[in-house]
């Protein structure tokens, strides 16, 4: 039997956070492909009984530890300026940077670009939605408009991550906004969203 996710146990979420660290590590070291079960085990120091009491597997770990984005970028969303958690993601980010370099760099793997793109979609599009406060877009034009977004964060931070300059987070920030925002803007106020 699984242990709850919102389990108040301070247990559980210290294991939890020990699964999801050594996991993270792992993949720092050796790439998400190599890493196995055994040696999530070892590193966070459980037993095999332990593991599965929390995860079924590895890309259940790995899972959670990327859905906490959606978490983050929700608290960092205040309903007033557009895309508020920006200039806090790519802080984390900058923050972050040996792990997104593996995670996403040149060798990265399809499953956290996937995972991540799912997590800003949906934060996008209820950002998105929450703007057009009644008026009506087609919904094939809003799933158009948060490709766009979402891309211009994966180019922004494809750039950064290949780059030599080392960006700070508040110009990854304002180029993001100065690129994508007159856009996003443009069609939110366009004649045909009623």
């Amino acid at each position: 039997m699984k242990i709850s996710h919102d389990s108040g146990d301070r247990r559980v979420r210290r294991t939890r956070a020990a699964i999801q660290e050594a996991l993270t590590q792992l993949i720092l070291e050796k790439g998400y492909d190599s890493v196995s079960v055994s040696d999530i085990i070892g590193r966070a120091d459980i037993g095999r009984s332990t593991f599965y009491s929390h995860f079924t597997d590895k890309r259940e770990v790995f899972d959670d530890t990327i859905s906490e984005l959606s978490v983050f970028l929700r608290a960092h969303s205040d309903g007033g300026e557009i895309f508020a958690f920006s200039l806090p993601l790519f802080e984390h980010i900058v923050e972050q940077q040996p792990v997104i370099r593996a995670l996403f760099g040149r060798g990265g793997h399809s499953v956290a670009m996937r995972t991540t793109t799912n997590a800003l979609s949906g934060v996008i599009g209820d950002d998105l939605r929450a703007r057009l406060s009644g008026r009506e877009i087609e919904p094939a034009q809003l799933d158009l408009l948060v490709a766009f977004v979402v891309g211009g964060y994966s180019s922004v931070i494809g750039h950064w991550l290949e780059s030599k300059h080392r960006y700070s987070a508040a110009e990854l920030d304002a180029a993001f906004r100065a690129f994508v925002i007159p856009g996003v803007e443009g069609v939110l106020t366009a004649p045909g969203v009623a």
